[in-house]
């Protein structure tokens, strides 16, 4: 599923195992497989990542454990840093479509680095990096947990990359509207029936009592497929009526 140019997610000093898990997790969901941990604070492997990464560290996501951050960017021709707050170190700031676009546009391998839980990238983490990569989050508020804002980017990756939805070119969308004749053919079913059991009273009322209902049931957008249903209901509530005369009958 990974492109070539995939970018590696590196990951600063990270505290959590369920952080790294989460991590590798979305990272599979969208495509992206090198995950490298740079001083992970309770080592390599961790027992809690596993768990949370829902088998991905077993499926795809390679994870890489370095000492440096000098040493998780081997290899790197381009690296994007993530934070919240402004650092005074004069770099292209950009969003993240905006960042999707310099990476997959990036003939060599590319690399997005996020900070620990505690306190974020260091200054001279962000120094390494060729562009600032923030999200548009409260600037009261911007406290995202470190999963989190890996999924966001990967989640972004993903539509950049043309992925698409998991049900993308099958049966489940929603089908084309009805034509308008088959919206009328449903209407007088419809009113036929209530006109039977009585419904349009007093009988001058009829004409904006029928009105009322077809702009209700008109703003449903129907599909053709959904008429053909609610025609069946009105068919199996006419029987179910007859049916409960003859009983009463007998």
């Amino acid at each position: 599923m990974a492109d070539r140019r995939s970018p590696a997610i590196l990951l600063h000093t990270p505290q959590l195992g369920e952080n790294i898990g989460a991590a590798a997790r979305v990272m599979l969901n969208f495509g992206l497989t090198d995950l490298r941990l740079i001083a992970p604070r309770d080592g390599w492997p961790n027992p809690a990542a596993e768990t949370m990464s829902a088998g991905a560290l077993g499926q795809g996501v390679t994870v890489a454990v370095f000492g440096t951050l000098e040493a998780a960017m081997a290899g790197l021709t381009f690296a994007v840093a993530t934070t919240a707050r402004p650092r005074g170190i004069e770099k292209p700031v950009l969003d993240t479509p905006q960042a999707v676009d310099a990476l997959s546009a990036h003939p060599g391998q590319a690399g997005v680095l996020f900070g620990g839980e505690n306190s974020g990238l260091p200054n001279e983490a962000v120094a390494f990096c060729d562009a600032v990569l923030t999200y548009p989050v409260n600037p009261g508020y911007a406290s995202l947990n470190l999963a989190q804002a890996v999924a966001i980017f990967c989640h972004q990756w993903g539509a950049g990359a043309g992925l698409g939805g998991r049900f993308a070119g099958k049966d489940e969308g929603v089908g084309a509207p009805a034509p308008r004749e088959e919206l009328i053919g449903m209407f007088e079913h419809f009113e036929a029936e209530l006109d039977r059991a009585g419904y349009f009273y007093p009988p001058e009322k009829t004409h904006v009592i029928t009105n009322n209902l077809r702009n209700a049931l008109i703003r449903a957008r129907w599909t053709a497929q959904e008429v053909r249903t609610f025609r069946g209901a009105i068919k199996a509530l006419t029987l179910g009526r007859g049916k409960a005369r003859v009983k009463r009958e007998d």
